[in-house]
């Protein structure tokens, strides 16, 4: 059987939260107990919103928390070149195209229920000639747009099972790069994945929907596809989902009022993996991880311990 290589991909747009330390310790549980490996990926690749000061705190987060990883960190931040090399590969077959809608009309196709930034894209750019393109890039630059088929992806999550979706109708052409010239995650993160020779994915189940696209592309650009680990949410003892924007407590807070054992011990209770809370360390979890556990958790709330304060930022 061929070695299994897992990875945790952060983004640093904010300082870790317990919701990514347990997708962390999830991911590094499941690839150490089968013998594998465990990658570190940095996904800077949006540099504005990710200076590197945010993506050094979150390697020592981690190393605070007592994680090792195989090999070298990669930062997404450092690959362009890797990702323009793919992104003309699938240009030269035809499968992508600039387009030109500005942001405003993209809000204007949002539908009311999928939220403000949710939309499918009405292929306006798809069709465009030689001519139009040339005269839209001398007043904007464009984005590159991946063409996706009127068909179904379907793929069986570790946890949550069959999914599918049809791209053309659930999410239409997706960007690929930019108009400012930054690429786009759906691009990165697969190119890393297979550049990587990861195996399995661990991440939250907020990214569910994304995966179908991945393997869409995973297929274009000749890639194997993993296999998936999408996690249930971590919510706090009342319910509430955790989530950097809601001000839940970084690292620095939750270290300030528990050990490191406290905070992996709460995850391992609330994920399963231990039948009541106490500190533990990762190598104490490893004898006792198996994605049997999680899954009992799948479709059920995933809350934190009465006995766990989480705090939150002031």
């Amino acid at each position: 059987m061929a070695e299994i290589i897992g990875r945790f991909a952060p983004t640093p747009s904010g300082r870790l939260h317990l919701g990514n330390i347990a997708c962390a310790m999830l991911c590094w549980l499941s690839a150490r107990r089968q013998g594998g490996r465990a990658l570190l990926r940095i996904e800077d690749v949006d540099k504005p919103r990710c200076p590197r000061a945010l993506a050094d705190r979150c390697l020592k987060d981690l190393d605070r928390l007592g994680f090792d990883w195989d090999g070298a960190t990669v930062f997404q931040s450092e690959r362009d070149d890797v990702y323009r090399g793919a992104l003309d590969r699938l240009t030269r077959s035809g499968l992508t195209y600039p387009c030109f809608c500005t942001r405003a009309k993209l809000h204007s196709e949002a539908a009311p229920n999928l939220g403000d930034t949710q939309y499918v894209y009405s292929g306006a750019c798809r069709r465009l000639s030689a001519e139009e393109i040339s005269r839209l890039s001398a007043i904007r630059a464009p984005a590159v747009r991946l063409r996706v088929p009127d068909e179904e992806i379907a793929f069986t999550d570790g946890l949550y099972g069959p999914v599918r979706e049809n791209l053309a109708r659930e999410c239409g052409d997706f960007v690929l790069r930019r108009s400012d010239g930054l690429f786009g995650y759906q691009l990165a993160s697969v190119v890393d994945d297979a550049l990587s020779g990861v195996t399995e994915v661990v991440r939250g189940a907020d990214i569910l929907t994304a995966t179908p696209r991945q393997i869409f592309l995973q297929r274009c650009l000749g890639f194997a596809t993993p296999v998936y680990w999408h996690i249930p949410l971590l919510t706090d003892a009342a319910g509430r989902r955790l989530a950097k924007r809601d001000g839940d407590a970084d690292m620095d807070t939750l270290l300030m009022r528990h050990s490191a054992g406290e905070i992996l011990g709460a995850l391992a209770f609330a994920y399963g993996i231990l039948p009541e809370y106490v500190p533990a360390s990762l190598p104490e979890l490893l004898s006792l991880f198996s994605w049997e556990k999680v899954r009992k958790k799948t479709g059920a709330a995933v809350r934190l311990p009465e006995g766990f304060r989480e705090a939150r930022m002031i």
